[in-house]
């Protein structure tokens, strides 16, 4: 029989929840999305310390050696999210998530400026700006901004949203696809009634995805509704047929073990023949339903706040990074310089093979550009490639002395 994410692959998009590489490789999605707490969460996984390594070193090197490590972390933190972007694009087929500062959120301006050097970086990497969706938060701001950037051919995921004026406003503004919170939506219900829990056919934030699709295809929009933030596999049973749903590995892995069939829930059928009134939406009457709606209001700003602060989490621990990054650097600057006044038996500023006097795989591993004569900065930056330790202890046997 056929798992439920056999048969929920069959009538949704499935798209992976998380910043971890390897479990985007074990339940292959077609898309992926991550936010600043997953690629904080995947940063620090020993797996992926190479990705921050190779970020900081890169914007270290391209600030130069006079940057501060502010304005080293500040440029590999805006890059760090690419960097993970574009391995999460080497798996996936389809497109990658990848969001915006949610501390901009209620800067237009300042949103379409970081949107912006986000898929010039992907660009710069060959990646066409087709497969990136660039997350923004639900504010009126945040929707401006994304109905620029849909202009300019960058297409925008519209997160952080739980209510149907955010949606309606967003499928106005023509963004390409927006991801209501299902289950931030669940928790704020059960906080505020004291209630333990709903079946999934009442379920607050699967009526809300429900209602949103409906009226997106009632009318037409070209809009995507992406389920996110689910507490359950009930919820996501509930939504199938939706246009996708971000759905994080445990989640996955639940659907994947447990076999059954699957009926669709939404349907574009169904929404057509669905009594739904069509509403007028601009800023006054945004903002009166946001006032109206306690649950969005809060959530809203809960959100904005929380990814705000894994945001700056992210950042001090790219500094504690960069400030073991140097440490290491210096230690091989100073062992670099010691070797090299060690062999550098003329003191003319070269070593030269005859001066070497050890192994020639040695020697050969350091003369990068193959001229027969070893500078001091390509044995600092053999030094730093980490080159095998037997091959020093071969060279170590027969260094010369003064």
């Amino acid at each position: 029989m056929p798992t439920l994410l056999d048969r929920l692959k069959e009538v949704t998009v499935v798209v992976a929840d998380t910043g971890d590489i390897q479990a985007i490789e074990q339940f292959t999605p077609r898309d992926a999305t991550t936010n600043p707490s997953l690629i904080g969460a995947a940063a620090q996984m020993p797996e992926y310390r190479e990705i921050v390594d190779d970020t900081l070193k890169q914007a270290s090197a391209e600030l130069g050696a006079d940057a501060s490590p502010a304005d080293v972390v500040a440029l590999a933190f805006d890059r760090l999210a690419v960097a993970f972007g574009l391995k999460i694009l080497q798996i996936v087929p389809g497109r990658v998530s990848t969001e915006v500062d949610a501390r901009l959120s209620y800067d237009t301006e300042a949103t379409l400026e970081k949107a912006r050097f986000l898929i010039s970086a992907y660009e710069a990497a060959g990646v066409s700006r087709d497969r990136i969706l660039i997350k923004i938060a639900s504010t009126w701001e945040g929707i401006r901004a994304a109905e620029i950037l849909e202009t300019e051919g960058i297409h925008c995921n519209l997160t952080l949203l739980f209510g149907l004026h955010q949606a309606v406003a967003c499928a106005e503004a023509g963004v390409t696809l927006i991801s209501p919170f299902v289950g931030r939506i669940l928790d704020w219900h059960k906080k505020d009634t004291g209630r333990d829990s709903y079946p999934s056919t009442e379920d607050p934030g699967v009526l809300s995805v429900t209602e949103i699709y409906n009226y997106y295809k009632k009318f037409g929009y070209a809009t995507e509704v992406m389920g996110a933030s689910f507490r359950n596999i009930g919820e996501i049973c509930e939504l199938a047929g939706c246009d996708l749903l971000t759905i994080s590995p445990k989640l996955l892995e639940q659907l994947r073990s447990t076999q059954a069939e699957l009926p669709r829930k939404l349907d574009p059928a169904l929404a057509a023949e669905a009594e739904i009134e069509k509403i007028p939406m601009d800023k006054a009457n945004f903002d009166r339903m946001h006032a109206d709606n306690r649950m969005a209001s809060e959530k809203l700003a809960e959100g904005i706040k929380g990814f705000s602060k894994a945001l700056e989490v992210l950042e001090e621990l790219l500094k504690v990074r960069l400030t073991r990054l140097e440490e290491e650097r210096d230690a091989v600057s100073h062992a670099a310089q010691d070797l090299f006044l060690v062999y550098d038996m003329d003191e003319d500023g070269f070593i030269t093979r005859e001066e070497w006097g050890g192994t020639d795989a040695v020697f050969d591993a350091f003369d990068v550009d193959g001229d027969g004569k070893v500078a001091p900065a390509e044995i600092a930056a053999g030094l730093g490639a980490a080159l095998p330790l037997n091959l020093f202890e071969q060279s170590a046997s027969a260094t010369p002395v003064h």
